[in-house]
């Protein structure tokens, strides 16, 4: 489980190597137009989202779409945290990382990923009082309250990603400072620790596995809940209606916590899949989420084909 090291503690490291992912050379320029146009995709996507939120009337004062508008927000940034580096591992620029480069990267990386983890339960919540609580909803889920928990979540993330940054930073790192991965990451880093890990490796089991277990775990309770109040509904066209918001923020769900815990709940694996794993929540995650919920949502839509033609929200009515 934790490790220790013999190596003299005379040599400081003040910067890391990010290997990267593992790739063909003859790949590199294939990778980084790939990557670069999922970058550009992702940021294109999500802005567009955040405009349409935030410029409807119809969208921007209801729950679940401020929670969407958030939810876009941080994949811009998230996505600007992690691919913009990766990208440089497929060009012959320097694979070094300052010490406090990997710091904030960590950091951010998990606490945009945290807040991340929370607010894709706060979505399921929402949707479980919207169908099975429907009367209730407009006292149980307003405005306020829906910013009071969004701000909760921007917290809990700070909190989190904080606890990681301090825990890992705190052990003695004296080389090697290659780190086998595409970013600073909590397991990575570890391995290059001239100290016992034992502590860092079950804070990092118990802080972030179990509770990205738990609110996955808490999603699949929101969602069982909301298949149950589906059934009831009488007409084939409210079930659809319902089942296409619910599928949406379910297909994300799981493309972003099943790689997540089977990464973290496996701290001390060494195994050459994890940063493959890794490219889904934190690469393919933020570009599907835009098209998902663009794709699968008639509001979103509508309200796109309203942005585009210049027409208000209010102008259907007219």
């Amino acid at each position: 489980m934790g490790k220790t090291s013999n190596t003299s503690l005379d040599t400081v490291v003040t910067d890391f190597i990010l290997l990267g992912l593992s790739h063909p050379p003859r790949l590199r320029i294939l990778l980084f137009l790939l990557f670069f146009i999922i970058y550009i995709l992702t940021q294109l996507g999500n802005l567009l989202i955040l405009l349409t939120v935030w410029a409807d009337p119809k969208l921007h004062t209801r729950p679940m779409y401020i929670l969407l508008g958030v939810l876009s927000f941080l994949d811009m940034w998230l996505s600007s945290v992690i691919v913009p580096r990766l990208i440089l591992d497929f060009t012959p620029t320097s694979k070094r990382i300052p010490f406090s480069g990997c710091v904030a990267q960590l950091y951010f990386f998990h606490f945009l990923g945290s807040t991340q983890c929370f607010l894709y339960t706060l979505m399921a919540y929402d949707r479980y009082l919207a169908i099975c609580q429907p009367l209730r909803y407009p006292t149980l889920m307003n405005g306020r309250l829906c910013t009071i928990l969004v701000a909760g979540a921007w917290v809990a993330g700070s909190v989190h990603g904080s606890i990681q940054a301090t825990l890992t930073f705190r052990l003695p790192y004296c080389g090697p400072n290659q780190v086998d991965y595409f970013i600073c990451d909590i397991p990575a880093v570890l391995r290059l620790a001239c100290a016992d890990t034992t502590v860092n490796e079950l804070v990092t089991f118990v802080d972030i596995g179990v509770v990205a277990a738990s609110c996955f775990m808490l999603i699949l309770l929101s969602y069982a809940n909301i298949v149950h109040a589906i059934l009831q509904i009488h007409t084939a066209d409210g079930r659809r209606r319902a089942f296409s918001t619910c599928g949406s923020h379910l297909t994300v769900v799981t493309v972003y916590y099943v790689p997540c815990i089977f990464i973290y709940l496996r701290a001390g694996s060494k195994s050459p899949l994890d940063g493959a794993v890794a490219v889904f929540y934190t690469v393919v995650t933020p570009l599907l989420n835009p098209l998902v919920y663009t794709l699968r949502n008639q509001e979103v839509k509508s309200a796109l084909k309203r942005l585009a033609s210049g027409r208000g929200a209010g102008s259907e009515n007219k």
